[in-house]
């Protein structure tokens, strides 16, 4: 992880390495989200909620709810770079003094977002929203630099329906470089049930044999 949690919402601190001596409670927010993020990619559970729980408490005790909210979306965002389909919780509880851009992003998140809300994105999401074609997405996620961040534009555009082979290709390759169990695993299972899908026995074999090899990885 970077030393500044950048993933794909804003920046939770600003000027990491500038300026006036940084707050303990910044240091030790931006270090447990960046901990939690880690632990959730690489399937520890309870670390990563250890974790976020240490980094919730430290900004709500600020009462600045503007920083518990993109702390919030750092977690749907994670969680959408794995498939998770389930509900944010946490930013929804927030939703009623959320900015107009936390709602595009956690809309984003949830592959509802327009067109129109591109503007509002995180930049490296622009590009992908706003892309005409499904083709022309996969090329735009496939040209952001920070992974967590490729992976997150990935998972939105898959639960908005518009994932391609090239796109899930690119985000096993990510995941996989990057030692990603969870995404890894989810983005292998749809891979499999693709080739299922299109009748190649062979292919959907040799990913679950891929799948087995990460599942039987010691925790």
């Amino acid at each position: 992880m970077k030393p500044c949690l950048i993933l794909a919402v804003p920046v939770l601190l600003a000027a990491c390495n500038s300026g006036p001596p940084v707050p303990d409670w910044k240091m030790n927010a931006q270090s447990a989200l960046e901990r939690s993020t880690g632990a959730y990619m690489g399937g520890r559970d309870l670390v990563e909620q250890n974790e976020f729980a240490h980094a919730r408490d430290d900004i709500a005790a600020t009462g600045k709810v503007d920083l518990v909210i993109r702390a919030e979306l750092i977690r749907c965002a994670a969680r959408t770079a794995a498939l998770v389909f389930d509900e944010c919780t946490g930013f929804a509880a927030l939703r009623a003094d959320a900015t107009p851009a936390d709602i595009a992003y956690a809309d984003y998140l949830a592959g509802r977002a327009r067109p129109a809300d591109a503007a509002l994105l995180p930049e490296p999401q622009r590009a992908v929203l706003a892309a005409a074609s499904d083709s022309a997405a996969a090329t735009a996620v496939k040209g952001i630099a920070d992974p967590l961040s490729q992976l997150v534009a990935a998972g939105a555009l898959f639960k908005a329906n518009r994932a391609t082979p090239e796109l899930i290709g690119q985000a096993i390759a990510t995941s996989s470089d990057q030692g990603w169990r969870r995404p890894l695993l989810a983005w292998l299972n749809v891979q499999a049930l693709r080739a299922d899908k299109a009748g190649d026995a062979d292919e959907a074999t040799r990913i679950r044999r891929r799948i087995a090899l990460v599942e039987n990885q010691p925790r």
